[in-house]
């Protein structure tokens, strides 16, 4: 028979096990966009150029 001390510890173990989503990032399109930190910036950087040449490039197009 398990002691109370182990029950409790399990419990506890399976409690922290699963990784829950930040509460900041919880429903929306793109969670990126609130995400900080090194990478988090790096790729944001890199999505906003690539936008920003995709409409460029829109616009290029429409004026030939």
């Amino acid at each position: 028979m398990a002691t109370p001390k182990k029950d409790k510890a399990k419990k506890k173990n399976k409690k922290e096990a699963a990784l829950a989503p930040d509460p900041e990032t919880l429903h929306t399109t793109d969670p990126q966009e609130n995400m900080e930190g090194p990478v988090s910036s790096v790729v944001q950087n890199v999505k906003e150029e690539v936008e920003e040449n995709e409409e460029r490039d829109k616009k290029d197009e429409n004026d030939r």
